[in-house]
């Protein structure tokens, strides 16, 4: 009987040596490329010999620096002393304008306006009822200087409206509408 070589019993052993052998070799090779392409990219943090002024590819942030408060101080508002005139009238900072002068119960009511300076602002829709001003269910925001929205109500007879910045409280001209 002749004697028996390992290599022939033991084909899937042989097979599976040869496998991890090329994927080392090919894992070898994988690593040297990806060193040899950061080296020479830069992105390992030295310079390479032929750009000897450059500096390593870092991002960086400027600290902030402290230049106070953050918040300007405020303007001083002159009150004219008695007696002595203004020569212009305060302008309204939020102008509100109404399509429709009388309408029907829950009709839309078109309320329309401008506010220059208040752009992104919230605006809260009054009524006047009671003796004061008291919020209406409607808000509008403002965008490009300008806001519009609708309002309905049941209340029959005259209806002033206005709005409100919900931030400054800088408050707009009422308007009247008649319902009925």
């Amino acid at each position: 009987m002749a004697p028996r070589r390992p290599e022939k019993d033991r084909p899937v052993l042989a097979g599976l040596l040869a496998l991890v052998g090329v994927a080392v070799v090919i894992g070898l090779l994988g690593g040297l490329a990806v060193m040899v392409g950061v080296k020479a990219t830069g992105l390992d943090g030295t310079t390479t010999a032929t750009d000897e002024s450059a500096s390593p590819s870092r991002f960086t942030l400027p600290k902030p620096s402290d230049t106070g408060s953050s918040i300007p101080p405020p303007e001083e508002t002159l009150e004219p002393s008695p007696g002595e005139e203004t020569s212009e009238a305060p302008a309204e900072a939020i102008s509100l304008t109404v399509v429709q002068q009388s309408v029907s119960p829950m009709q839309q009511i078109d309320l329309t306006g401008t506010y220059q300076g208040g752009e992104g602002a919230v605006l809260q829709v009054q009524r006047f009822e009671g003796g004061a001003w008291s919020d209406f269910p409607v808000t509008a925001s403002v965008s490009g200087g300008t806001f519009g929205t609708y309002v309905q109500t049941g209340n029959v007879g005259p209806n002033r409206f206005r709005v409100i910045d919900t931030d400054s409280e800088a408050i707009s001209n009422e308007v009247t509408v008649t319902v009925g």
